[in-house]
């Protein structure tokens, strides 16, 4: 077992030097590859922190008649409290939207206002912005209800953007994917092609299947976890470097959970590459 090791580490080594340039263009392109897979993945993050972010600031507001009656008031209160698409509502008399009033409005418009004129109201923050939908469509025809107002266009806009920014970047992420395997899988079809004389006379001295594979899928290995080594450096390089907006700033957990992906996906891509090349181009 410990020649076999040794064997395949040194003509593992002997490949990688012998076609240094394939080798270190691979490294290179997974590296680029990865880099852009790693930074696509802390966007997707970003993006659905900010939209986490912006769900919280999602209001629904249900504004009550001015002469709505208590009970009515108190009906409306209950259905909100009971609704589990609400997470929280906060309840305003009509003095408190009658001075919020005085703030917004310019003097000549708010001096024709009475209290009295003012309609009462629940400022609610849904569970999740499209359930403010359904909080308008239950409580528009409430009695003692004079309006429903939300968000709606606002809500639509930023679920689509989010929607799209997430379906791009998991694209850009496959089709990066795919071109750094196509790459180690030549690279290792150049190794194979160099040596097929040595793989015939060791075929003819007989030598197993896997004795004469594995120096070439860890060749394929190497070269993913190099690439994906290099990539690391940039994708945190790229995080501590490039300055986001508040909502958009990840953790270090968040980094360091990315990097191991794109680790991961890197050896992976390199082993995969090099099998099916092996398979494809290798007759044994």
């Amino acid at each position: 077992m410990r020649v076999f090791f040794r064997y395949a580490l040194r003509e593992t080594g002997t490949n990688l030097w012998r076609n240094r340039m394939m080798t270190l263009a691979a490294v290179l392109t997974v590296a680029v590859s990865l880099s852009l897979v790693g930074a696509a993945l802390l966007l997707k993050q970003s993006a659905a922190q900010a939209s986490a972010h912006w769900q919280q600031g999602t209001r629904v507001t249900v504004w009550m008649n001015p002469t709505a009656s208590a009970s009515e008031i108190s009906n409306v209160q209950s259905q909100l409290a009971n609704l589990p698409l609400v997470k929280q509502c906060v309840y305003d008399t009509q003095q408190q939207d009658y001075s919020e009033a005085k703030q917004l409005l310019p003097p000549s418009e708010f001096s024709a206002l009475t209290v009295g004129d003012m309609p009462s109201s629940f400022r609610c923050v849904p569970t999740v912005p499209s359930n403010a939908f359904v909080v308008e469509s239950t409580f528009t025809s409430q009695p003692g209800v004079y309006q429903v107002t939300a968000p709606e266009q606002q809500i639509r806009q930023m679920n689509s953007a989010i929607r799209v920014l997430q379906i791009v970047f998991l694209a850009l992420a496959g089709v990066l994917l795919l071109s750094a395997s196509v790459l180690i899988l030549n690279t290792i079809r150049m190794a194979i092609f160099s040596r097929r004389r040595e793989v015939s006379v060791m075929k003819l001295v007989g030598a197993t299947n896997w004795f004469i594979r594995i120096p070439f899928v860890t060749e394929g290995f190497i070269q993913g976890l190099l690439g994906s080594l290099v990539a690391v450096v940039g994708v945190t390089a790229l995080h501590i470097w490039y300055p986001l907006h508040n909502e958009f700033q990840l953790s270090t957990s968040a980094l360091w959970g990315t990097n191991l992906v794109v680790i991961l996906l890197g050896a992976g891509i390199g082993a995969v590459g090099s099998a099916i090349a092996i398979r494809r181009f290798l007759d044994v």
